[in-house]
């Protein structure tokens, strides 16, 4: 068992709480019951199962360790103190893992009916990210595309944020120029949002399948976005507010689509 948060081991993972180690290792850093619990269960690629016996109290946690050992995978054993020094969770659970970030290429993905993908152009807030990954997966989406700017996926905040819906999405970063080209070439229609179009997002008939392509929390959709875009659509705003939040807006949509969908068959 490490009992010093100062051990080698440990602050090497405390490090993937940045950017620049998550980038460098292609690692990164997750807690949690159910989070790992999911990770485990879809057999996600985890290099390292953390747990603390004296923080762990449920019976789920102890299945999860003992089904992460039977297929062969590394356990650390740590310390209260040394899981609490990793953690960023108020009352830690005990149970957190090291895992190996997947990426989908986006040469690969070829649209089949049914498909829908969500595209973010510079999505700034990691907690709006993991939400939009959690929508995603909600609505049967296959995945989402980080355009430029985008946030980490697999900072913290954005892997809680998703619940475990990390492990169900595909995830592609790009450029607009590289979406643009996918975009033509694979021929997908794409469509955008702004509060200046006048297609109300709740009658617009979604086309099948279709990529949403949502702009940034600060500025929206510019002028570049909205000309890819095969239609615009706005979602209605009645009283003093302007905007929604984006995390909520993409859901609105998302699930518009699915209904509409889901009425047509």
């Amino acid at each position: 068992m490490i009992t010093s948060p100062a051990n080698p081991t440990i602050k090497q993972i405390r490090k993937l709480r940045e950017r620049k180690e998550r980038q460098q290792s292609g690692s990164f850093y997750l807690e949690g019951l159910h989070i790992v619990g999911e990770a485990v269960t879809l057999n996600w690629p985890l290099e390292t199962l953390i747990y603390a016996p004296e923080r762990m109290t449920s019976i789920f946690g102890r299945q999860t360790v003992d089904a992460f050992i039977a297929k062969g995978g590394s356990v650390l054993e740590v310390s209260g103190a040394v899981f609490d020094s990793l953690s960023e969770k108020d009352g830690p659970q005990g149970l957190a893992a090291v895992a190996k970030q997947r990426w989908s290429a986006l040469d690969n993905i070829a649209p089949a009916g049914g498909d829908l993908w969500i595209a973010l152009d510079s999505v700034a807030d990691p907690g709006n990210l993991g939400t939009i990954m959690r929508t995603c997966d909600s609505v049967g989406g296959k995945g989402v595309m980080l355009l430029d700017q985008s946030t980490d996926p697999y900072d913290p905040s954005a892997v809680r944020g998703s619940m475990g819906a990390l492990f169900a999405c595909q995830l592609v970063r790009c450029n607009f120029p590289e979406f643009s080209a996918w975009k033509r070439a694979v021929n997908i229609p794409v469509i955008g949002t702004s509060d200046k179009a006048a297609q109300d997002y709740h009658s617009y008939p979604y086309p099948d399948p279709f990529v949403l392509l949502m702009g940034s929390e600060r500025q929206g959709l510019q002028e570049m976005h909205l000309n890819l875009c095969d239609a615009v659509v706005a979602i209605p705003m009645l009283g003093r507010s302007d905007s929604l939040n984006l995390a909520v807006a993409t859901a609105l949509v998302a699930y518009e689509a699915y209904n509409h969908h889901r009425d047509q068959r």
